[in-house]
């Protein structure tokens, strides 16, 4: 009896949370079903569909920002899901789940469903987020709709019962746990270098910290690097491909954002064994327990943020006690396996006659 086939395309290729959530993915799906991975650009995803046994298909007109393009991208994924035929299409992030849930019903596909690996109106205000809002509500009834955390999942009443709770992974057996020089305490953040992040607040935390106290490396690149420039103690790594490695080696991990929905980044510091110190948004409450795997702070709050750093530079007794609970937490939570069953739970569920 043929295999069913999955289609899971994703708006670009680059390193990120949404790409990490797919290659987590693949090697479970691969096993049951014919799976095709599209995406647009280079990165390192194309690589990981084809060492999972899933076909890649570049996409050409699928691109991030809002445009005239975005007709062409449409076509686009329509002629995709007729050629291909998929039982399934999965989309994740913003661009392609607005555009492949139109195109998958015009392709007349027969299940769709749609990761919400942040919604698009979060990192906007006024009028702006209002035709967001409305135009997630408007395409929901399109497909299911999978969220990542608890609180993506009540920002969108209007999903009523076509959509599922399924948290963010890590592999976390396959983690190398933090094993520090013992040297001046090393802090690490990972991510884009763009709004909604807050790279300048976390920037003049740095600047508040005690000279000498700390070092500190930024994975990552974007517009906001020029705010992280000419700090003392502050190395600009750019985009790596040895984030495990240099989890490894650190000693607190930090993350500045405005707004998230779960970041993989924090999960893989917790599995690294990393306390953390991050911002009360979003999913982040539902990962980080505040006082017992790190501390939470609100967004923009330079003081809180450089106090909470300050802290774990300081003791090397509270950072360990805080990593090795952070790591129990994903160990029990936020492991793969768990992750994987549920996700072909709901497409079994889906594909059934």
């Amino acid at each position: 009896m043929a295999r069913k086939r999955l289609l899971i395309a994703i708006t670009l290729a680059e390193t990120g949370g949404a790409q990490s959530y797919v290659a987590q993915l693949l090697p479970a799906l691969t096993e049951r079903y014919d799976v095709v991975v599209a995406a647009h650009g280079p990165g390192p995803l194309a690589e990981a569909a084809r060492d999972a046994g899933a076909r890649y298909v570049p996409l050409r007109h699928v691109r991030r920002p809002v445009g005239p393009r975005d007709l062409l991208g449409l076509a686009e994924l329509v002629r995709l899901f007729r050629r291909e035929r998929p039982d399934l299409v999965h989309l994740n992030s913003s661009k392609v789940g607005a555009l492949g849930r139109i195109a998958a019903r015009l392709a007349r596909v027969p299940a769709c469903v749609f990761t919400v690996h942040g919604w698009s109106f979060s990192p906007h205000t006024g009028a702006a987020e209002s035709r967001y809002r409305a135009l997630e509500r408007a395409l929901s009834p399109l497909a299911w709709t999978i969220c990542v955390s608890n609180d993506a999942r009540a920002d969108a009443p209007w999903l009523d019962g076509h959509a599922v709770v399924i948290p963010n992974a890590v592999d976390v057996a396959a983690t190398r746990v933090a094993r520090p020089n013992g040297g001046t305490p090393t802090i690490v953040t990972v991510g884009r270098l763009v709004l909604p992040k807050d790279f300048r607040t976390l920037a003049d935390a740095f600047r508040a910290l005690a000279p000498g106290s700390f070092r500190a490396l930024v994975v990552g690149d974007g517009p906001q690097r020029s705010y992280l420039t000419a700090i003392d103690g502050v190395e600009l790594l750019g985009e790596r491909d040895d984030v495990p490695a240099l989890l490894a080696a650190s000693d607190v991990f930090v993350l500045s954002s405005l707004s998230e929905a779960m970041p993989i980044s924090i999960l893989e510091a917790m599995a690294a064994g990393l306390p953390v110190v991050a911002t009360a948004v979003g999913g982040i409450p539902e990962v980080v327990v505040d006082g017992e795997t790190g501390f939470l702070v609100p967004a923009e709050d330079t003081g809180a943020l450089t106090d909470a750093l300050a802290r774990l530079v300081a003791d090397p007794d509270l950072r360990r006690r805080l990593g090795a609970a952070g790591r129990r937490r994903a160990e029990e939570l936020f492991d793969v396996p768990r992750f994987r069953r549920d996700h072909v739970s709901l497409y079994e569920r889906l594909l059934a006659p």
